[in-house]
């Protein structure tokens, strides 16, 4: 009997604690509240200072947050720089001299660190509240978002390379994509709303002004302004009619066949996702509300949890 009584504490002792390591790896929108208060607080500070200096930092930041989670799920990767060890995501076909806000978030990681007292928030937790931030200061929605991300200590060109979205892909194409992630084609299409703010260079949609039918062709002309059939690869043009504002402009802009990208306008093309970008295009609230929804969603992507990776020091480098 007092080994059978021995055997239920020791079940319940394990069951127990299988249950608290699973609540602890949870993300949670109150994960800093008691560790560092001002953490949240200090990174709005610091986004909306930098876009108030310079309205394309808000897409720059959002974009990073997306191509994190994106390779390997949002684990602050797409901010290692190269070492003998580590082949940066920095240089990956869709962040190779594209990419922007490191300094920025160097910034932030710096400011909260001396909110905190000590290195507490993760790297990848700050590229997810300085997309929220950035989208909230160009107009767009507000979410809570979850955290208690861990950093991880490697990445990967290879692995960016092959899952961050390219912008010549086909609607079947991008649905698998977003599929091989966990999201579906409502997150694919509400997310590329994220394209309402930004620029994108000449480099990612000279093959669509100049190859495509399904383009208007008086906005394909005024692009081939900015983008000739060779050269000027970094001349910039705006994602949207709109780029420094985040509103449903995107939408209105592929209804009318005046998406910059090839995958953009793959989205209202004669395919299963018309009638969404339709609804999107006239309803900002859905729009809105909707985007919060799969931002919470996608930063859900494979988080590093409990005491998996790190939470470093310097967000360009693996701790010592």
């Amino acid at each position: 009997m007092a080994l059978r009584g021995y055997y239920f504490v020791l079940l319940h002792a394990l069951v127990f604690a299988a249950l608290a390591t699973s609540a602890f790896s949870k993300l949670s929108s109150h994960y800093y509240d008691y560790s560092c208060p001002k953490a949240l607080s200090t990174i709005k500070t610091v986004v909306e200072a930098a876009v108030q200096k310079e309205r394309r930092m808000g897409a720059s930041l959002t974009r990073l947050h997306f191509h994190d989670c994106f390779v390997n799920g949002c684990d602050g990767s797409i901010l290692l720089d190269s070492t003998s060890s580590i082949d940066s995501e920095k240089n990956s076909n869709a962040n190779f001299q594209s990419a922007r806000g490191f300094e920025v978030v160097d910034e932030i990681k710096q400011a909260v660190d001396e909110a905190c007292g000590k290195p507490v928030v993760s790297c990848a937790d700050i590229l997810a509240v300085a997309a929220r931030d950035s989208v909230v200061a160009l107009g767009g929605p507000t979410w809570k978002v979850k955290l208690g991300r861990r950093d991880s200590t490697t990445a990967s060109r290879a692995a960016a390379d092959a899952n961050i979205p390219a912008p010549f892909f086909s609607l079947s194409e991008l649905i698998t994509n977003f599929r091989n992630h966990g999201l579906d084609e409502k997150d694919l299409v509400v997310l590329s709303g994220g394209h309402s703010i930004g620029y994108a260079s000449c480099a990612t949609f000279r093959a669509h002004i100049y190859n495509d039918s399904n383009i208007d062709s008086d906005f394909a002309k005024n692009l081939k302004y900015i983008c000739p059939t060779a050269g000027g690869d970094s001349n910039l043009s705006p994602l949207d009619s709109t780029p420094a504002q985040f509103d449903k402009n995107y939408y209105s802009n592929l209804v009318q066949k005046k998406g910059l990208l090839h995958s953009d306008q793959e989205l209202f093309n004669g395919g299963s996702t018309d009638d969404l970008v339709k609804e999107y295009s006239y309803d900002t609230d859905d729009f809105f509300e909707d985007f919060a929804d799969s931002m919470i969603k996608m930063g859900n992507i494979q988080p590093l949890t409990g005491n998996q990776g790190e939470i470093r020091v310097n967000c360009r480098k693996v701790n010592q």
